[in-house]
């Protein structure tokens, strides 16, 4: 189960690295398999492929959390008066499942229109995007006003969804946990033959995941990928003599990025959510706006911002959490809002009458309930912190490096098999935490308590 887990956040480089490798002039499945040596791997057509098996993850983790809370009894109750199994998807499931969608729609919109890693791999002269122009602006022309313009038009169309969204869930009503417990059933409104069909798409999208995973390992482990299959550590020689640095400050950077990330996501979505103060929708927007922007300008902002008294933290690990905290902390926001929206207030409001205060309310009503999106926050700032590079590559310093920095450096210097090895040592220890985490949480999960034995909140 946490190979599978692990299967469903395949790492920005990972994908356009083994893409390279299965598609490129001398790649495995063009040129060994199927002897084509003019097939382009670069263009539209690689980016959105590279985006969408990099990027569902995120919609995953959004409805996984508002799909669990929709009572099967619901349904049962569309069933007895007579609908057919797709009248009930249609009337019964899927609007109640609109928070989840909207939520999921905005993120997934903010994470494509901002990736930088990607397009900077895949794009190729032919499809040029915002965010990798305005980094050649910046770095290669140097003109920071010229790259910050380019950027800034991005906030137009990300600033657009972000209110189509908030007023597309806000026409209806969603709660679904009102704490009134009945008897539990299965839900039925997927037949057992359509079952059967989701899973098998499931099951190739994680071969084909897979495949790129043992491709990369492959890569790492041969001389010159295309060229000289011979087998060879040197690469990872590489890796952890070179790369040890980078691989001691990533996993401290991301391990306290996550903790932090994870309460903060919670904290803002419950504040936005459920209470009402002057600045709620400005810090609603505020949050979101960091996660929309592109890296580059984020990183350039924290770069300027904190580079001058009284809080100069430029070249710091400081720095890095930050960014990395306010700007993959909007995951676990939305998924917590999407979360609360099906929760009904009346139970809150019994705790109250109870005698309990807010703080006792909060750490035993509402904490449990919203444990989903706590754990997409921790899962989420986690992942992205081991595989960001936009904003980090403006904010390291001689002190402070990444895995991810490197893996760039040395595509850019054609050692792809020390790029590879970077890589596959990137999906390891994303393995490796995430069953951590999920050991944690099956050794103190309470008596009585939901069951959240994973990371992803089920």
């Amino acid at each position: 189960m946490v190979l599978l887990y692990c299967l469903l956040f395949p790492p920005p480089f990972t994908t356009a690295i083994a893409m390279i490798f299965s598609f490129g002039r001398r790649g495995l499945i063009t040129y060994n398999l199927l002897g084509i040596n003019t097939f382009n791997v670069y263009g539209l057509h690689s980016v959105l492929f590279a985006e969408t098996i990099t990027f569902f993850p995120i919609a995953y983790l959004t409805l996984k959390g508002v799909l669990s809370g929709i009572d099967p009894t619901v349904e049962d109750m569309a069933f007895s008066l007579g609908s057919s199994r797709g009248r009930v998807f249609k009337t019964i499931t899927l609007p109640l499942a609109i928070p989840g969608l909207a939520n999921s729609f905005l993120l997934l919109f903010a994470a494509s229109l901002a990736d930088f890693a990607t397009p900077l791999i895949l794009a190729g002269s032919r499809f040029p995007v915002l965010p990798t122009e305005a980094f050649l602006q910046i770095t290669g022309l140097f003109d920071i006003r010229g790259g910050a313009v380019l950027s800034f038009i991005l906030l137009v169309p990300a600033f657009s969804v972000f209110v189509l969204q908030r007023y597309w869930v806000s026409r209806k009503y969603y709660v679904t946990i009102t704490g009134k417990a009945g008897a539990q059933t299965q839900i039925k409104s997927v037949t057992s033959r359509t079952g059967k069909i989701f899973l098998t798409v499931c099951i190739l999208i994680s071969i084909l995941i897979l495949y790129f995973y043992v491709l990369l390992f492959y890569a790492s482990i041969v001389k010159a990928f295309g060229a000289n299959y011979q087998i060879t550590l040197k690469h990872y020689i590489v890796v952890f003599t070179e790369g040890l640095k980078a691989i001691k400050d990533t996993l401290f950077i991301a391990t306290i990025g996550m903790l932090l990330g994870g309460v903060y996501g919670v904290v803002v979505g419950y504040l936005v959510s459920k209470k009402t103060f002057i600045s709620r929708s400005a810090m609603e927007i505020v949050s979101m706006i960091n996660y929309s922007l592109p890296g580059t300008i984020v990183g350039i902002a924290y770069l300027i911002t904190f580079n001058n008294p009284p809080i100069m933290i430029t070249g710091t690990a400081i720095i890095i959490i930050a960014c990395y905290v306010f700007r993959y902390g909007a995951t676990g926001i939305r998924t917590t809002v999407a979360i609360l929206q099906q929760i009904d207030p009346s139970i809150e409001e019994a705790s109250f009458s109870l005698g309990a205060n807010a703080i006792t309310t909060f750490k035993r009503i509402t904490i449990p309930l919203i444990l989903p999106g706590l754990f997409s926050g921790l899962g989420v700032v986690f992942i992205r912190s081991m595989t960001a590079i936009s904003a980090t590559i403006f904010l390291i310093s001689i002190n402070w490096t990444l895995i991810t920095v490197r893996i760039l450096d040395k595509m850019t210097e054609l050692e792809l098999g020390v790029a590879a090895a970077f890589s596959t040592l990137v999906v390891v220890i994303v393995f490796i935490m995430i069953m951590f985490i999920n050991l944690f949480l099956r050794l103190f999960r309470g008596p009585g308590a939901i069951d959240m034995s994973n990371i992803l909140g089920g």
